[in-house]
């Protein structure tokens, strides 16, 4: 028997209304969309994804390898190997001053991964989530699959959280905050005090908070990076974090991360991932655990290359012109462009950069703040350059009268 195309009057063979409502992610769409035109042979300056540009630690890549050699790459418990979760137990403890243990830690497939399972596990039918703006592309989809419903809070004029709307924010249904500090798209890092405001508000109205800490390490100047659980034992009690190790070890391609927080919180996560996604996998766990052990050099000397190029591409910015909030961590710059948008908003602006200059950026509408522009500085100098002089020439043209109206 011969089978033909898919009939499209077949209504069975159709993506659930949960699923069809999904957005694509708008990041790994640019990107794609900039790897199409560079097969092209265009010359592409790809600043849209948030992928570190450097190498894997050697220990890392060493740990990966003779766990491949070893042959023994098996399944592990869904919550990922003993050793893995004693050292990120470890870790957390030495980093945060508060204790934890194995029991607190479920090992992820990513920090996205960890997030998904904390949001799946947390959320009932209904609840109502608040969400800090500017905010990652993926909070939003992931709390309405999961059933909540996000309430986005905007920012200060400085994209720090404004802690009064917030506040007010707050309805009988709201169940939970969801915070990411060091900010993406921002690079906003949250003060002690900020912190401590809102694990109190959290606290009042009794509210579980998730806390994104997945750039807690790139943090290049003033007070390290706080997290509510450093708040006191109440808010800890309250509080999941969710890590990993694609940002300050490099490890995208390892998709390896995890949750940490109150035992039956972490343990559903588990029990989740253990009927929809099984274990993750034994190489990146070894890996970092590597990682987590050695504390490895390469991961100043690339925390140190970040920090110059944020001086560079952040005072490139402002010599165009452009309100360039001051990022005191993550890899991202968050400039105002909206002098420079049409009726499409920071999508159009982008879409045109990337047709007309070869500069992939992402918009601000992604993020919940449509008068901004995100550019990921985890490339080279080099190409930073040549990036901030493309766009000088496309702001150029936008000024001009030819453009007037647009």
């Amino acid at each position: 028997m011969i089978f033909g195309a898919p009939d499209p009057e077949n209504q069975a063979m159709r993506p659930n209304q949960r699923v069809q409502k999904v957005s694509l992610s708008t990041t790994l769409a640019l990107d794609a969309r900039a790897k199409e035109l560079a097969s092209q042979g265009r010359d592409v300056i790809n600043m849209a994804v948030g992928e570190p540009d450097f190498n894997a630690p050697e220990a890392v890549q060493s740990a990966a390898v003779a766990a491949v050699r070893g042959g023994k790459v098996r399944y592990t418990p869904a919550e990922g190997t003993a050793s893995l979760r004693k050292a990120i137990a470890q870790h957390l403890t030495d980093t945060h001053g508060v204790a934890f243990t194995p029991a607190e830690v479920t090992v992820c497939h990513s920090a996205k991964h960890a997030l998904s399972g904390a949001c799946l596990t947390l959320i009932e039918p209904g609840d109502e989530v608040l969400v800090l703006l500017p905010a990652w592309v993926s909070y939003v989809e992931i709390i309405r699959f999961a059933g909540g419903v996000p309430v986005e809070v905007p920012p200060r004029a400085d994209l720090g959280p404004d802690l009064a709307r917030l506040a007010a924010a707050v309805t009988k249904k709201t169940k939970g905050i969801l915070i990411n500090s060091p900010c993406n798209p921002s690079g906003y890092v949250m003060t002690a005090a900020e912190v401590r405001a809102l694990s109190e508000l959290a606290e009042q109205h009794d509210l579980w908070i998730v806390s994104d800490e997945i750039y807690r390490r790139l943090v290049y100047e003033g007070e390290p990076n706080a997290s509510p659980v450093q708040v006191s034992e109440r808010i800890r009690a309250r509080t999941v974090i969710i890590d990993g190790a694609s940002k300050a070890f490099a490890m995208t391609g390892y998709r390896i991360g995890f949750c940490a927080g109150p035992k039956d919180v972490v343990a559903g996560v588990a029990k989740l991932h253990s009927q929809l996604t099984g274990c993750p996998n034994l190489v990146s766990q070894q890996a970092y655990e590597a990682a987590l052990l050695s504390e490895p050099r390469e991961v100043a000397e690339m925390c140190a290359q970040f920090d110059r190029r944020r001086r560079v591409i952040v005072a490139g910015l402002q010599k165009m012109g452009l309100e360039t909030p001051w990022p005191r961590g993550a890899f991202y710059a968050f400039p105002r462009v909206q002098s420079f948008l049409d009726a499409r908003g920071s999508g159009g602006f982008c879409e045109d950069l990337l047709e007309e200059q070869n500069l992939a950026v992402v918009p601000g509408n992604a993020f919940g703040v449509d008068d901004s522009i995100r550019l990921s500085y985890a490339t080279s100098l080099e190409t930073i350059e040549r990036a901030l002089e493309r766009l000088a020439a496309f702001l150029a043209r936008r000024r001009s009268p030819t453009k007037a109206g647009r």
